[in-house]
């Protein structure tokens, strides 16, 4: 069985991999989606952890979207279901969750392919964010921050 965390490097799940490398859980491989557009302290968090990974002999993966994230929000060519066509899918967040799936759909086929079903993901979700915990519960997935019970309060803090 594998063990591999799926950070963004945001709060939650760089709250989570740190609590998992202290907490000394089973952690064989951390996968970072990157969208090509992130915040400038996202990668610079990102290249101080995966120095800490390569110590801890921790495999990093990064992953990155097929299209770029621009072409994908403001050119593609976008059927919608009404049957009108419009230039991108938009900015993401909200109800506009095309990035979030595709960076989970991405991640999922690139554990498949190399683990087969014999994998467990840990996710960065607070304890506090039931709609979430409902939707992303599987047997494939792990909530450590659920089971720790750190709401994003707690979150905050544990990162200051």
């Amino acid at each position: 069985m594998k063990y591999v965390a799926s950070v963004s490097f945001g709060k939650d799940s760089l709250a989570m991999l740190l609590l998992l490398i202290e907490k000394k859980y089973k952690l064989d491989e951390v996968i970072f989606y990157d969208t090509g557009m992130e915040f400038k302290a996202i990668y610079n968090t990102r290249d101080k952890i995966k120095e800490l990974l390569n110590s801890l002999k921790i495999k990093y993966t990064e992953l990155k979207p097929k299209e770029p994230f621009l072409y994908k929000m403001r050119l593609k060519e976008v059927h919608k279901r009404d049957g009108t066509i419009q230039n991108g899918y938009g900015l993401c967040g909200g109800k506009c969750r095309w990035g979030t799936s595709e960076k989970n759909n991405t991640i999922s086929k690139y554990l498949k392919s190399h683990y087969g079903q014999d994998y467990r993901e840990y996710i960065g979700i607070a304890a506090d964010e039931t709609k979430r915990i409902e939707k992303e519960r599987t047997i494939h997935k792990l909530l450590p921050l659920l089971d720790w019970r750190n709401d994003r309060k707690r979150l905050f803090e544990l990162l200051l």
